[in-house]
């Protein structure tokens, strides 16, 4: 506006000075129009930290298993910035900016708080302006003088020598060789192997199980050149814990500081036998179903009349505990991994039909053989029955899981001769089930009482479906 009242202004003077005839005395700088300049504001950086937040299920920490990233790279938003392991399950945490990745915090088999800054990612502030970031640094500029020319090609020229023969280097490793399942780091871990040093075959140069057998077979294989006599000492050797042991060991200390209550009883499985050959051997429609698929419906239908067993202690204000009283039977099931042994858990057993938990324990082993179970797999057990007895031992005293207040230990099941109701010697198939509770909260007669409701159900399966929905 200002510009056209001055071009106004600047032809009424023009028109006034050719009437009046004082042209050649107008000020050539009445003829200037003033000439805006637009400047593109430059873009604000700044630092945001990307803080572990809390996993839920009580974790407070976790462990670093390896990063997807490393300093300087850039980064997606929601992109994979790092594998973690917690008591409860292996997973990847993404990334909450995108932008470029400033300090890693941790590494790899480092334990982290939750709540603290896992690392720092330089953003865009117009992309995320709601948040508090600290200012990037600007650069400074670096002032460089040049090189006066009279000094250049000053060196005298040395004559070439022969270059010495250098050994041929190893073809560079993949950014990816550093990776790999929560099976194979924990083989590596058991013997001491450098990832780096493995010659990964699998996609991207990723180590695989059979990799690292390879490697630890021509390792052990290959000639010592230590002398014999001191070849045959024996030394200690220090092994770390794996990320699996380290949680357990953390888990362990928690759930032995809950004074435990145990009750032993033993079953006769006779008739769930019986039943199991009749379903699997149907030629129309065979049905292959556990025996731990009825444990674990019996467990939940017995819950129904003592729901303190599938509650969980409160205690975050000491002076005045209390009980949560959880609606759902979420049952854990303890899988056997190459890992060690964690527990999924099925969901909602109460309205799941023998069918249905069959199927799904099915699942949960698979994916557990393979090291893919999911948080959601992993969270929100109310009790846990665990099924010792596969792998062998008729006596157990399993250690309650934090956050519930009773588990059921099953032992091996054994043949054994038996009266049976009529007075004469038979057959029994008999299997021991062991309790533990809280003994907080869950007095004995209580523990006994669901036990006994169990031992109805597992003994007579017929009752299972009088209660069924």
């Amino acid at each position: 506006m200002n510009a056209l009242r001055g071009s106004r202004g600047i032809a009424w003077a023009t028109r006034t000075c050719r009437s009046q005839r004082f042209l050649p005395t107008l000020s050539p700088t009445l003829l200037t129009i003033p000439r805006r300049r637009f400047h593109a504001a430059p873009s604000l950086w700044s630092i945001k930290s990307q803080v572990l937040k809390d996993v839920g299920e009580g974790i407070t920490e976790v462990q670093i298993i390896q990063w997807y990233v490393e300093e300087g790279a850039h980064i997606e938003e929601w992109n994979p910035l790092c594998q973690y392991q917690s008591d409860k399950a292996v997973d990847d945490i993404t990334a909450r900016y995108e932008g470029i990745v400033k300090k890693l915090h941790f590494q790899a088999d480092d334990t982290v708080p939750t709540g603290r800054a896992l690392c720092d990612i330089e953003v865009d502030d117009a992309k995320y302006p709601d948040e508090d970031a600290q200012p990037a640094p600007s650069p400074e500029p670096v002032q460089t003088s040049p090189v006066p020319t009279e000094m250049q090609h000053t060196q005298p020229i040395q004559p070439s020598q022969p270059a010495s023969p250098e050994p041929a280097s190893e073809a560079p490793k993949s950014r990816y060789a550093s990776l790999a399942t929560p099976a194979v780091r924990g083989l590596l871990k058991l013997h001491n192997v450098n990832i780096l040093d493995v010659n990964g075959t699998g996609k991207d140069g990723r180590v695989l199980k059979e990799d690292v057998n390879k490697f630890i077979a021509m390792r052990d294989s290959a000639p010592t050149t230590q002398p014999a006599a001191v070849s045959t000492l024996e030394t200690e050797k220090v092994v770390n814990l794996s990320p699996f042991q380290s949680q357990m060991f953390k888990t362990m200390s928690r759930s032995l500081s809950i004074p435990h209550f145990l009750y032993a009883d033993e079953l006769n499985i006779n008739d769930i036998t019986t039943l199991r050959k009749k379903l699997a051997s149907d030629p129309k429609d065979p049905q292959k179903i556990t025996f731990l698929s009825f444990i674990i419906k019996a467990v939940s239908l017995a819950l129904d009349q003592y729901p303190l067993l599938n509650a969980k202690v409160d205690t975050s204000n000491p002076d005045k505990p209390q009980l949560i009283m959880r609606p759902r039977h979420n049952i854990g099931v303890a899988v056997d991994t190459p890992n060690g042994l964690i527990v999924p858990n099925i969901k909602d057993v109460a309205n799941q039909s023998i069918l249905n938990i069959a199927t799904e324990l099915s699942r949960l082993s698979a994916l557990g053989k393979e090291g893919k179970l999911t948080p959601a797999d992993l969270s929100g057990g109310t009790i846990t029955v665990s099924n010792i007895g596969n792998i062998g031992g008729t006596y157990v005293m399993p250690v309650i899981v934090p956050n519930e207040v009773a588990i059921l230990g099953v032992g091996k099941s054994r043949t054994t001769p038996i009266f049976d109701d009529a007075g004469q010697v038979t057959k029994g198939e008999l299997v021991n089930f062991s309790w533990s509770a809280d003994h907080r909260v869950v007095d004995g007669a209580t523990m006994a009482r669901m036990a006994t409701k169990v031992r109805r159900f597992i003994e007579s399966p017929e009752l299972m479906l009088l209660n069924l929905r």
